[in-house]
């Protein structure tokens, strides 16, 4: 590959910081960073393994501590020989830095890339020997109580950890609790084990499987006083590895399974049971971790059973990364509705039809729908714009086409002045109840409208129209910067379905490039005209496919097609951003009051050369 130094000032751009919202498959070069970078779709899933960066020393039995998966630091192992070689992640490379004062194999740590704790291990016997790491240097301070090899070691500081575990030998129940000064003796696990993954913290925290059994499934849960034998994990093993913050919530993976190779298997606790998920890419023992949330992590090192470098990143447990996850829906289903919210955790949705017309208001906090004040006259057809606590509703359908506008304020609506326009199923956008633009749509006598309105807060007033005339379109953003897509176009017969794109100014509309799907009824998310999710709506066969789940992500520049709705709908409400968003209601085809929440952008940025 040709490299930037080569190709910098004719193919490549120079920025001190990565573009706002650059193009899939775009090269660019951070100058700041000295990274050569590029735009790609991300694909990978949630509750799953990604391959990051390798070490600069591969090595088994190391240890790790760290509060995420692009925040970690790997010490000690056997390389060969035994080792006491350093290395902070990231999230994109491994770099070197001071050595522990002892190498060593096989011990225990907790806390994180900037304050860790490293205990016991073997150099050339086992040890007591304790060092702490203050983002810098290691320090000898006080040791263990008891020399012991392959504990169980949590915490997610410097000076606050337990150990547990381990061979002295023989094999060891003794539990010993790090207050930053001095390790104190506490209960003893309820089963002696050596090679033990472990999760949590000096007051919460989880022991599991371990040697002998050989490769055990017991699992113990320390609540801060006693450890209590909990579910155990559905496949025994010794030398794994696990990370989480608390006995509520931890992973654990690889090790080596009786009778088996060295395994990749990965499993997720909830707090009362064990769930398989996606195994690491390569099976591993004696890794080191992280010690942060199940949501982000590391495994790294370990033997395979040669000592490696290899280092997988898992994307955590739960939805996929940009995909739809079902929450709590709406207290009322129904569809033609109106939306407000800039955030997918502060949402309005509004009027709409039950099936008989509602103006029935609903808030969500992240959570929770909650009905609020009604609007004052029930309807459907409506556009809406706005936050949570500052929002405009506005057009009706039933039972007449108006441009009857009634303005939130967080508590009520109260009726403003109307649009100039009688119209029904235009699309609208605008930051609050103090400025909106509305376009589009259908009145009595025009079967599709290009009109555009502003509002300034008393009054809507005409200005330029969109260039492609349209009802049912989707909007996104605010009064000086939108978007307008999808929609439909009514005569000349037959009606068809559009997927073109404009773009709002403050003045005028522009084109810009089309969707790849069209239809219209689209929900979008709100606050953005240059990064925007839309989602679901509908198009008659035999063109199109009648009710969609289809969601494209707009870049600024163009569409791109992402993870479909759980559920297909049209007509439904959005609130959010293109990486927090929500949608809600709809008809799919029946009236639903479910509420999907979109877990996050499917375009990432990767680093491919640092020349």
């Amino acid at each position: 590959m040709a490299t930037y130094l080569g190709t910098h000032g004719s193919r490549i751009q120079n920025y001190t910081t990565d573009p706002d919202n650059p193009n899939t498959g775009e090269v660019w070069y951070n100058d700041t960073s000295n990274a050569l970078k590029f735009q790609y779709p991300n694909t990978t899933t949630a509750g799953s393994w990604r391959t990051g960066a390798n070490l600069n020393t591969a090595r088994t039995q190391t240890t790790g501590a760290g509060a995420s998966g692009t925040s970690a630091i790997a010490f000690g192992g056997e390389a060969p020989p035994r080792t006491g070689a350093t290395e902070l992640y990231d999230g994109t490379s491994w770099t070197e830095v001071n050595d522990l004062t002892t190498a060593r194999q096989n011990m225990s740590g907790a806390g994180t890339a900037t304050a860790a704790v490293a205990f016991g291990g073997v150099d050339t016997a086992i040890t007591n020997l304790t060092e702490m790491w203050n983002g810098t240097n290691w320090t000898e301070v006080n040791n263990l109580t008891t020399a012991r090899s392959g504990m169980g070691g949590t915490g997610a500081t410097n000076t606050a950890s337990l150990a547990f575990g381990g061979n002295t030998p023989p094999v060891s129940a003794l539990t010993e609790n790090w207050n930053g000064t001095n390790w104190t003796e506490v209960n003893d696990l309820n089963t002696a084990r050596q090679y033990i993954a472990a999760a949590g913290t000096p007051l919460s925290a989880l022991s599991v499987g371990g040697n002998p059994a050989p490769g055990s499934a017991v699992t113990e849960s320390w609540n801060g006083t006693n450890w209590t034998e909990i579910t155990d994990l559905n496949t025994p093993r010794e030398r794994a590895s696990g990370f989480g913050t608390d006995n509520t919530s931890a992973l654990v993976f690889g090790g080596l399974v009786p009778g088996s190779p060295r395994t990749g298997a990965t499993e997720l606790w909830n707090g009362s049971s064990w769930a398989e998920q996606n195994d690491l890419a390569t099976g591993r023992s004696l890794m080191g971790s992280t010690q942060g949330p199940v949501s982000s992590g590391l495994a790294f090192g370990g033997g395979t059973p040669s000592p490696s470098a290899l280092t997988e990143e898992w994307t955590g447990a739960g939805a996929p990364v940009g995909a739809w996850a079902t929450v709590n829906s709406m207290n009322t289903a129904r569809g033609s509705l109106a939306s407000a919210g800039a955030t997918s955790s502060a949402a309005l949705g509004f009027g709409g039809q039950t099936p008989s017309l509602t103006g029935a208001t609903e808030s969500y906090n992240g959570t929770n729908w909650t009905e609020v004040n009604d609007m004052n006259t029930a309807r459907n057809g409506l556009a809406g714009n706005g936050t949570q606590t500052s929002a405009l509703g506005y057009m009706q359908d039933d039972p007449d086409r108006s441009g009857k506008t009634e303005l939130w304020n967080g508590t009520n609506w109260t009726e403003v002045n109307d649009l100039n326009q009688n119209v029904r199923q235009g699309g609208g956008l605008g930051a609050d109840n103090t400025s909106a633009l509305a376009y589009g749509g259908e009145s009595p006598s025009v079967d599709q409208l290009a009109t555009t309105e502003l509002w300034n807060g008393t009054n809507w007033t005409e200005v330029n129209d969109l260039n492609t005339a349209r009802l049912n379109a989707t909007g996104s953003g605010i009064v000086t910067a939108g978007l307008a897509a999808f929609g439909r176009v009514l005569v000349p017969s037959p009606t068809t379905d559009k997927a073109s794109t404009e773009q709002w100014n403050g003045t005028n509309w522009t084109n810009m490039n089309n969707a790849n799907t069209a239809r219209y009824s689209v929900a979008a998310s709100k606050v953005n005209y240059s990064s925007v999710i839309a989602a679901g709506g509908y198009s008659a066969p035999p063109a199109g496919t009648g009710i969609y789940a289809a969601t494209e992500e707009w870049n600024g520049v163009s569409w791109v097609e992402v993870a479909d709705l759980n559920t297909g709908r049209q007509t439904a409400g959005s609130a959010g951003t293109s990486t927090s968003g929500i949608v809600f209601g709809g008809f799919s085809p029946s009236l639903t009051a479910a509420t999907e929440e979109w877990s996050g952008s499917s375009i990432a940025t990767k680093t491919i050369s640092t020349d």
